[in-house]
This record gives C-alpha cells, structure tokens and sequence, in this order.
C-alpha cells in the first residue's frame, strides 16, 4: 500500500519537488547517522541540530562548520561526510541514475526527467545516459588522480596511511567545491600553505569541479578546439578565466598575501571554501572582493554554487548592450535569446533575496555580531562555499537555521525552490500590456 503511493506521488509529482525532496533526504540521513554515537570519536557528543548542519553542509557542498569534523568524528563518520560531499556535489539524481546502471536497470522516463531538472538542461537534451557516465567517468577519474598527488605531499607531515586518508577525503571535498577538511583543529590548510603542489592541486581540482560537467564534456569531445567549443563553454572559460586572474590580482594588491596564497583565495572564493589565509585578518576591501567571487560563484552544472558565471555574464552583457542602443545581445559571434537573460534576473533576484533576507534575520537575532560577518556567513551559506570570518560556531539556534535553509536554497536552486513551492494551474488569460517607467 505504502508502495503504492509513494508510486503514485512519483510518477505525478513536478521534478523540482523531487529534487528538493531527495536532497532533503539526503540531509536527514545523513544528519541521523552524524548524530549518532558509532559516528563520534570517544567522549565527544553533539546535539541533532549539530549534526543537522554538518549533514546540510556537506550535501550543499558549502564547509561551514559548527563543530570540527576532525576533533569531532571516527573514521566511520568521516567516511560519512565524504560521501555525503559526493552525493551533493554530483546532485542525488545523478547518484541515484549511477546505481540504477551499476544493477543493470533501465533508467525510466522519470528519472530522465529529473535528471534534466536537476542539471538545468532543456528539454532537447538527447544522450543522457552517455552525458551521465561520462560525469561519473570525469568526477572519479579527476578525485583518484587529485588523492594521489596530494597523498604524496602529506606524506611529509602524516605516515603513509594517514596521509592518504586526508588526500582521499580532500580530494573529494576539494572537486565537489565543498571546502571540509578532517584535520586536528580548525586551521583549515593553512599550515600547508608554503606547499606549491599541495594547494596548486587543491585549486586545480576546485577549478575542475567548479567548470560545469557539461562544458568539460564538450571541452573533451572536440579535444580542446575553440571554434568547435558551444556557446555556453566558451562563455564558461571566458568568466572562469576573467575571476581567476582579476581576483589574484586584485587579493595581491589589497593584501600582504603571495601570488600563490591570492591564486589560492580567489580560486576558493567561488564557492570551495578552504583557508590558506585567515579571512579575519581580510581589509574591508579585501573582504566585500571576496564576497563579490563568492556571491558570483561556479559555472552551472558544475559542483559549485552561487549564481553562476553564466548569469552574470548575461547580465553584464544585457547592461552594456541596452546602454549601447543596438540590443544586440551577441557574443562570440551568436546571437542569445532574450529569454536566457529574463532567466538571469530571475536568478539574480531570488539569489539577492536570499541574502538580504538572511542578513536581516541574523543581524536582528544577534546584534551584537558585525554586518560584515554576517554578510560573509550568509553569502558564504547561500554560494555554498564554507567561508567564514569565525562566527559560525557562535551562531545561536535560530542563526544555525537561517544558515541551514541558505545552504539548501542555494544548493538545491532558488528557481527550482519556487518552482517546488508553487501550487496552482498556470494562468489562463492575459492582460492589455502597458509599460512603466524605468531608472
């Protein structure tokens, strides 16, 4: 009977509220096995709404901590995370189509469905199961290659078996955008921050992870010819390549950092999270920069969070080409529809939202936290990055939730979030149009 139902409910219920649903589920396991004590290092015990936030972080891929996971979980809670981090990073659909080939089933139409939802792909998508393994294929190629450099350069601080535990974990952690290391205490990767390989690799396998599956896909299948790049890829390597190099420069004249620890940052401002510099000790300048990265974030389809390059890409061209007077709307030589940049605002709007609204409701739980802060914890949250000036402990029960539901509304999607939220037919007549004044 029960099965049934929720037959029933599967088969009639919107994509975007499955979506929603699996990563709400995802989250509630994973806080419950978190929780409980065969998930904890002897002597240590935390509250359900803890492990609640550890489990949301993880599968937001975001790295905000209330607790230190390495001080706080045993190998099997560790374990936990890591698979936690994948499921979220690669999105529960695409897990959940991965287990449905490894047992030899057909994938259904629902599940194809869903999967397009859960990639923001249009409906014309063909080859989807191809598209499917070769992202599988891509993600554990890239983490097992990533574990064994770094597993290499821990070597000089851990023994063998040690060193490459934390590599597999970081490795997981740092394509998957997600920023969590298991290390004693909550330095992050400062203390390795002079190791060229170690945090080079780090930011190659962020950059990887954060690039968008299906501009990697593209990238492979016409072996690296621009011409023969799509649109979308082109604009993806285009903006990946703009931030990298404006916000290295930018961190290395605000800061007293070394190129490498500004490469480092500016990388991990959209949307991975590490620390090799404390961001405490960031100028305000230094700070609303980082702020910018991580509110702009990753590409779509990637493991990454934020509004995405492609957004603000669309709304900066909008701008220049509505003050320009011709409308063109053109780049690289193709002309983009006008609904890719109604699309944009959407995104930019809701994503605002979010932030202002979190802003507002932590600023009046704790006023006695700075704006600052909290604008960087609520960014931070809602571009899934993990970031944080050091307040995230200090967050009372009602912040811990704001927290909590930014993560998940920028994980999951805020379009996707409405759109699960709506309830209703579509309307059915329309209105005699008639325009406003703007600015």
């Amino acid at each position: 009977m029960i099965s049934r139902l929720f037959n029933r409910w599967f088969v009639k219920a919107a994509p975007a509220r499955l979506v929603t649903t699996g990563f709400i589920s995802v989250i509630l396991a994973g806080a419950f096995l978190l929780w409980l004590p065969i998930s904890q290092l002897p002597g240590v015990r935390i509250s359900f709404l803890d492990a609640l936030f550890e489990s949301t972080s993880a599968v937001c891929v975001t790295g905000l901590t209330v607790v230190p996971p390495g001080d706080t979980f045993n190998l099997f809670g560790k374990i936990v995370l890591a698979i936690l981090i994948q499921i979220g990073g690669m999105g529960v659909i695409l897990m959940g189509m991965f287990l449905i080939m490894i047992t030899g089933r057909k994938v259904g139409f629902k599940t194809r469905s869903l999967f397009i939802a859960a990639q923001n792909l249009s409906a014309g998508y063909t080859h989807l199961i191809d598209i499917a393994k070769t992202i599988v294929i891509i993600t554990f190629s890239i983490e097992a290659v990533g574990a064994i450099i770094l597993g290499l350069c821990l070597l000089k601080y851990f023994d063998p078996l040690q060193a490459f535990g934390h590599a597999v974990f970081l490795a997981v952690s740092a394509f998957n955008n997600a920023g969590f290391d298991v290390f004693h205490g909550s330095a992050s990767l400062i203390p390795y921050s002079d190791n060229v390989v170690f945090c080079l690799t780090i930011t190659f396998l962020v950059i990887i992870g954060g690039f968008g599956f299906l501009a990697l896909c593209d990238i492979c299948r016409n072996r690296f010819k621009w011409k023969k790049f799509c649109l979308s890829t082109k604009v993806v390597v285009f903006m990946t390549s703009l931030l990298l190099i404006s916000g290295t420069v930018l961190f290395k004249l605000m800061t007293n950092q070394t190129w490498l620890e500004s490469w480092f940052q500016s990388t991990i401002a959209r949307t991975a999270g590490f620390a090799s510099y404390p961001l405490s000790l960031f100028s305000p300048g230094a700070l609303l920069i980082f702020i910018v990265l991580m509110f702009i974030g990753a590409s779509p389809n990637s493991t990454g969070g934020g509004i995405k390059t492609t957004t603000i890409f669309a709304l900066t061209l909008k701008a220049f080409s509505s003050s320009a007077g011709h409308d063109q709307n053109s780049f690289f030589h193709r002309r983009i529809p006008e609904i890719i940049f109604t699309k944009a605002s959407t995104v930019f709007f809701f994503g605002l939202g979010v932030v202002v609204i979190g802003t507002i409701l932590i600023s009046a739980s704790q006023p006695g936290l700075t704006l600052d802060a909290i604008l960087t914890e609520v960014v931070s949250a809602f571009a899934t990055v993990g970031s944080s000036v050091g307040i995230t402990s200090t967050l009372n029960t009602f912040s811990r939730w704001v927290i909590i539901f930014c993560m998940l509304i920028g994980r999951v999607g805020t379009v996707t979030i409405a759109n699960a939220l709506v309830v209703g037919d579509s309307k059915r007549s329309e209105y005699t149009e008639e325009t406003i004044l703007i600015g």
